[in-house]
């Protein structure tokens, strides 16, 4: 898979150094939206999350912020993603095993927002968007894909 430097607009949007907002650059990269509008939206949807009997240690909720994280299981999210016209693809199921990897052979064609292990990536027409070839050399396990 070729790899292409991006950082979705985060340099642009005035932000510095590195930190985990790898959904929001994602989302960026796939949709072609400013960074600030995304963040912002991320941000909002993270500062409204309730706290649960298991989500207390859970560092995501309840933050002003996107830059730590994003629990990419809510409903929230998934409201924001079909919100912005995506549909999810799952490709693994549990106990199943991995069925398809990080290489353009694997993937369909058109803008993906990538679901990996710990990470979310851009894929558009076989080419990777990210600010590292997050690949493993093509064997990186996806769970699934959100595809516009």
């Amino acid at each position: 898979m070729r790899f292409k430097y991006s950082d979705g607009g985060r340099e642009a949007a005035g932000r510095k150094g590195s930190t985990g907002d790898c959904v929001c650059r994602a989302i960026c990269n796939a949709t072609g939206r400013p960074y600030a509008e995304v963040y912002n939206a991320l941000a909002k949807g993270n500062q409204t999350e309730r706290r649960t009997k298991r989500s207390q240690g859970d560092s995501y909720a309840n933050r002003r912020s996107a830059s730590g994280g994003i629990n990419v299981k809510r409903k929230w999210f998934r409201d924001y993603m079909y919100s912005l016209g995506f549909r999810w693809t799952p490709t693994m199921k549990i106990g199943q095993g991995c069925k398809v990897h990080l290489r353009e052979d694997e993937l369909p064609k058109g803008q993906l927002v990538v679901s990996t292990s710990r990470h979310y990536t851009c894929v558009k027409d076989g080419v990777l968007f990210d600010t590292y070839d997050c690949t493993r050399d093509g064997a990186r396990c996806v769970y699934g894909y959100w595809s516009l």
